[in-house]
């Protein structure tokens, strides 16, 4: 890891032409010539950035069994993607290489690292507690195996690994929901459990079925040896404050983002007062970064590590040991530092709402909430937005289905907050919103309590890596969740 931290370019262009190389003689590499390809700009110049559909077709013939196509190594495994832009399933190729030099390797270095802050952690003393996705690992047909990333990585385990994590996996790779929280909270009660990991909205799920079976005030209560929370897959900031509360704890608590998907292990949190999470540039991606005034363009340019600006927003490019190449994985991120190479993630290519010009990305959305719930004491569970259009006589403006963990005494001064916040991150939407010409003030409904569960599980979405849409120029998901209450 220190390698990459000091020569971070001369890292990712080795992995590069090692990626190139590996794959010369599959059906993409002789296609685009990988053999004859000497330089970025060259690759470049020959493969285009693709999103999923741009694969799908290569893909579903490998899930039929042909191999040698994306990647020289028979992959036989795929992650089926929790598909929040979309309510098909994407179904991403996960060979053996990636599973051990990414995805496990990203596990390892988290340890490592958390280690090496806390010396005197009694983390392996006890078990470590994994909210995994949903779907079990199943047969597409004799010959490909699919499931949650979550269900293949557990599948895939050796065994020392499988020694200090619960659920068993009979039980983590349960695909009924709601049966697998009871059995979770049933397991682990009587469990000295260490540590967690998990998206934060489902984890708070568990959580609180914990306390209701215990009858006890705080997790630290149930499980006195807790010290860490590992989570990743949408913004901590909402969640924050809510975690504290009902973990309690105090310093003896240590919270670590990661940024992983079923595409690769991407950023992990390296130190607690860092800025960002450390991009991993030695796991076996060759990352690009695509402006977002390029997204849509035919051929669209793309930077280089030594290219970026901190605070910009870039759509993610990857290039992966799982046959992925120049892949638009569907996240925007931002640097926050460039030495090293930090990150955060900022939204979704397809997440956020422009309908005036004014380009609110879920970062500015999660922001400000979190400053509207600051000064009024407010604790968001969950939320989704869209724009309300204009018509001849009055202007547009956002409406926001919001439900609380605690809602404010005055919605409509929480409201006046929610705006305030998106005019102090976001001046495109505060010049939107001068004299109320273009943009009127934001309309926000408290939304009845389990409204986000019932409308996910509505979609056969419930648990694991699946997301709520929080940001669309559509009103599709507002509207569908808007019906729930009514």
């Amino acid at each position: 890891m220190d390698l990459f931290m000091k020569y971070p370019h001369d890292v990712q262009h080795e992995w590069f032409e090692r990626l190139i190389t590996t794959a010369k003689d599959t059906e993409w590499g002789r296609r685009f010539g990988f053999s004859e390809i000497k330089t970025i700009d060259q690759f470049k110049a020959r493969v285009p950035v693709q999103d999923y559909e741009g694969f799908k077709h290569d893909i579903d013939r490998t899930i039929r069994g042909e191999q040698n196509i994306l990647w020289p190594t028979d992959i036989t495994m795929f992650a089926k993607s929790s598909g929040t832009t979309s309510d098909k399933s994407k179904f991403i190729p996960v060979s053996q290489e990636s599973l051990e030099e990414c995805h496990y390797k990203g596990g390892k270095d988290l340890m490592c690292m958390y280690y090496h802050e806390y010396e005197n952690s009694r983390l392996l003393g006890g078990r470590g507690l994994v909210m995994g996705g949903s779907s079990d690992f199943v047969p597409l047909n004799e010959k490909a195996y699919t499931g949650d990333l979550s269900a293949i990585i557990i599948k895939n385990l050796p065994f020392w690994a499988s020694l200090h994590r619960t659920p068993d996996e009979s039980v983590a790779l349960n695909p009924i929901w709601e049966q697998k929280i009871e059995q979770i909270a049933d397991i682990t009660i009587e469990q000295n459990v260490t540590n967690m990991s998990g998206v934060p909205s489902w984890m708070l799920i568990l959580l609180r079925r914990v306390l209701e079976k215990t009858g006890k005030e705080k997790i630290i209560d149930v499980w006195p040896n807790l010290e860490w929370y590992v989570h990743g897959g949408v913004s901590f900031d909402p969640y924050r404050k809510t975690f504290i509360d009902i973990i309690g704890g105090g310093d003896q608590m240590h919270y670590s983002e990661t940024y992983n998907a079923s595409e690769g292990f991407f950023g992990l949190q390296d130190r607690s007062d860092a800025d960002g999470l450390l991009l991993m540039l030695d796991y076996g991606i060759f990352y690009e970064f695509m402006p977002l005034d390029q997204l849509g363009n035919s051929n669209p340019k793309t930077l280089q590590l030594d290219q970026v600006e901190i605070g910009v927003n870039y759509a993610l490019v990857i290039s992966t040991t799982g046959g992925l190449w120049r892949y638009l994985i569907g996240d925007t991120i931002q640097f926050t530092s460039t030495d090293p190479y930090r990150v955060k993630v900022s939204g979704r290519t397809k997440h956020f709402i422009n309908a005036f010009g004014e380009e609110v990305i879920v970062d500015n959305a999660d922001k400000a909430l979190a400053h509207a719930c600051e000064l009024t004491g407010a604790e968001v569970k969950e939320y989704t937005a869209a724009p309300i259009h204009m018509n001849e006589n009055e202007a547009g403006g956002h409406e926001w289905a919001i439900e609380f963990n605690s809602p404010p005494n005055d919605l409509e001064y929480f409201t006046e907050m929610l705006d305030n916040g998106l005019k102090s991150v976001n001046s495109d939407y505060e010049a939107k919103r001068y004299h109320d010409k273009i943009l009127k003030p934001p309309t926000v409904h408290a939304m009845e309590s389990g409204t986000f569960y019932k409308w996910m599980e509505q979609r056969g979405k419930l648990g694991g890596q699946n997301k709520v849409p929080r940001l669309s120029n559509s009103r599709e998901y507002l509207e569908a969740v808007l019906t729930i209450n009514m």
